[in-house]
């Protein structure tokens, strides 16, 4: 069988050494990849040296774009962390979720309900070990919920955790882990710190605390099919950063810390290429959406949780925005995908693709079904990661979704339609929109959403609008698990 093996993997490099250098790589069907999938907190698409910063330096990241494929429309579907998150896991709008709004606090009732199906249940189900190191925010158990353990990630297919319940700048923010004699909050988790806004200590110390468990799974499971989600804290307000990278960065404490994060996803991949795996191992990196810009404003000079607030805020450039907006900067981010062993790398995509292609993208190549009881609302883009297609047959479809996380902006193909401005700032930046008078911008060309040209294209208005409204009225008639729920 090992003969066999090699004597594919021979004929493969022969084969592959005489064919265009951007076709895909062969590999053998049967193993199952590896996936790691790194989320960062409120970080922007201009924080990186890829992405044209000139004093935040990012080469580990930044090798990623070359070993693999680099978006430069990469969406999520939220500009907020819980509604984002709850994307990513499940591959299924915010709307449907019944969380009520963008972000899930520690004392809210609702969390990720236990019928939705997220990544870590689909590949434990198919045999993977599954880890979650870093922030979790899609439910805390509490008072409102009768300390339910469904709020956590052990309930959603995790097999392990370290992280934090919410942001660490919640004044009741806790640092947990799962733990098999643990009791609190509730059983199968112990607290290993409290009140993180101002225990500076252990805040500066999430990175390393997620990162090294992170390692020591990968570690632990390099002989069987593992997940690893890796949703650092980082570069979230209150910036924090542990002692050894305080004062690395020109860019002052934004760049400290984005080059803590920079290293520890360096060396998570180093854990990967000592343990021979990199050839198997999938690797995602995104962030859950844009800077949170509304702290640029003078009246943040000086913050009581985040100090000089105004410089430790990231960019979204050279889009609008940012977190807690459906202009381009807040729901835009990075996106990264790295297959080593089947995807050719150092390619850049120019196609828009979203963290709603990544539940039936990373199920497809890793040889794995869609559950067929529900409707996913992204796409199967591993053509695209394989270069099979330059551009995938249907124009990019996409929702941006507001605080309630109802639908109120719309991109299809190169044309965004705006029915409601939203932004955290109050800045309109001189527009209106409603459904009777939307705004409609061609984002490829205006990447900044300067001018409205819904003027120009009456009947694709129209069109789009009627999109809009089919979207509402299924969201309507679907509703969600939580709905289903309550009406019993």
């Amino acid at each position: 069988m090992i003969l066999k093996y090699f004597f594919f993997l021979f004929s493969s490099i022969i084969f592959t050494s005489c064919i265009n250098s951007t076709e895909s790589l062969s590999r053998p069907p049967e193993v199952k990849p590896n996936v790691i999938v790194f989320f960062l907190d409120d970080s922007g698409y201009g924080d990186y040296t890829h992405n044209g910063n000139p004093t935040i330096s990012t080469p580990n990241i930044t090798k990623l774009t070359q070993e693999g494929v680099n978006f430069t429309q990469f969406y999520v579907t939220s500009p907020a962390c819980s509604a984002s998150r709850y994307s990513l896991l499940t591959g299924r709008y915010p709307s449907y979720s019944g969380l009520g709004g963008w972000v899930v606090g520690p004392g809210s009732k609702q969390h990720i309900h236990t019928k939705e199906i997220t990544l870590a249940e689909s590949f434990k189900s198919n045999g993977y070990a599954t880890g979650i190191f870093g922030k979790w925010h899609l439910g805390t158990p509490n008072t409102a919920n009768k300390f339910s353990s469904d709020a956590l990630p052990l309930a959603h297919g995790f097999d392990e955790w370290i992280g934090t319940n919410v942001s660490h700048d919640y004044g009741n923010a806790m640092l947990i882990e799962s733990h098999t004699s643990g009791e609190e909050p509730v059983k199968g988790y112990r607290v290993l710190a409290k009140n993180l806004r101002t225990n500076f200590e252990v805040a500066e110390s999430l990175t390393q605390r997620c990162t090294e468990k992170a390692i020591k799974f990968i570690q632990k499971n390099k002989s069987k099919p593992f997940f690893a989600y890796v949703p650092y804290n980082m570069p979230h307000l209150g910036v924090f950063v542990s002692d050894q990278y305080k004062g690395v960065s020109r860019r002052g404490l934004l760049g400290d810390c984005m080059a803590e994060v920079d290293d520890a996803i360096g060396r998570i991949r180093q854990t990967v290429e000592n343990m021979g795996l990199t050839e198997n191992t999938i690797i995602v990196f995104a962030s859950d959406n844009g800077p949170w810009v509304k702290f640029r404003d003078l009246r943040f000079k000086k913050h009581p949780a985040y100090g000089e607030a105004r410089l430790h805020v990231g960019y979204a450039m050279p889009f609008r925005d940012g977190k807690g907006s459906t202009w381009e900067g807040g729901n835009r981010v990075p996106g990264i995908i790295t297959w080593p062993g089947s995807i050719r790398g150092n390619r850049t995509v120019f196609e828009p693709a979203s963290t709603l292609d990544l539940f039936p993208t990373l199920l497809s190549l890793g040889g794995m079904k869609l559950p067929s009881d529900r409707k996913y609302d992204g796409r199967d883009i591993s053509k695209l990661l394989r270069n099979e297609v330059q551009a995938m047959p249907e124009p990019f479809c996409f929702f941006y979704h507001d605080g309630k996380n109802k639908p109120s902006a719309l991109r299809l193909g190169k044309w965004k339609l705006h029915t409601r401005i939203f932004s955290q700032t109050g800045n309109n930046y001189g527009f209106n929109a409603s459904k009777e008078k939307p705004l409609l911008f061609q984002v490829e060309q205006d990447i900044s959403e300067r001018i409205d040209r819904a003027a120009e294209q009456p009947k694709l208005v129209e069109k789009m609008l009627q999109q809009l409204e089919s979207y509402e009225n299924q969201i309507e008639q679907t509703g969600s698990f939580w709905s289903e729920t309550e009406n019993k």
